[in-house]
């Protein structure tokens, strides 16, 4: 192979690379794109189906344990939407609501001999 071939074929392979990556780089800007707008969707619902209270708390809880927060999030969504929420939850309700869901700790206790 002569060294004009091989310039050839590495500035084909370099035009390929540069569009995966170009490629690539679009797909996870649309990703990121799509999440922000079901954030926002999400916030929405929940402004209308929460007090501001009740929003406090479920952003703090989101700060300590954010895994339980969107499990506790997308649960009353669903139920907004749904039909099954009746009128918009109150702090009180929200506690009560995360007090059924969240699991109970065990006491432990330590016995010496």
């Amino acid at each position: 192979m002569g060294d004009p071939e091989l310039e050839a074929l590495r500035q084909k392979r370099m035009q390929q690379l540069q569009q995966q990556q170009g490629n690539q780089a679009a797909q996870q800007a649309q990703q990121e794109e799509q999440n922000k707008q079901f954030e926002q969707q999400k916030q929405s619902i929940l402004r209308q189906i929460l007090t501001p209270e009740a929003r406090d708390r479920l952003a703090n809880i989101k700060l300590a344990n954010p895994d339980q927060a969107n499990a506790v999030e997308m649960q009353l969504i669903q139920l907004a939407q749904n039909g099954r929420l009746q009128s918009v939850i109150t702090d009180a309700m929200l506690k009560e609501i995360l007090q059924k869901i969240m699991p109970q700790k065990r006491e432990i206790t330590i016995e010496r001999r």
